[in-house]
């Protein structure tokens, strides 16, 4: 995959529903097949951005925690 193809959103910092609301920007500017990295350390973000993501038919391709900060990895499919 080419750097062009992943993108990085950082959210940290930042209250629901920003994290989310960021997320869905960043992935309508993008094409499909691209993948978003997104950190966000508000607590409410992994069940918003996970919920987010299937609701909307994208893919959710790896989620982790360091600390109080929560990466997820989404790849714009449609």
């Amino acid at each position: 995959m080419s750097e062009s193809d992943q993108k990085k959103l950082d959210a940290t910092g930042l209250f629901c529903p920003e994290p989310v609301f960021r997320t869905k920007i960043e992935i309508e500017r993008m094409q499909v097949g691209q993948t978003l990295t997104v950190s966000a350390d508000d607590p409410a973000a992994e069940e918003d951005i996970s919920r987010w993501v299937s609701r909307n038919g994208h893919e959710l391709l790896n989620l982790s925690k360091d600390g109080n900060v929560i990466t997820f990895q989404i790849k714009k499919v449609k």
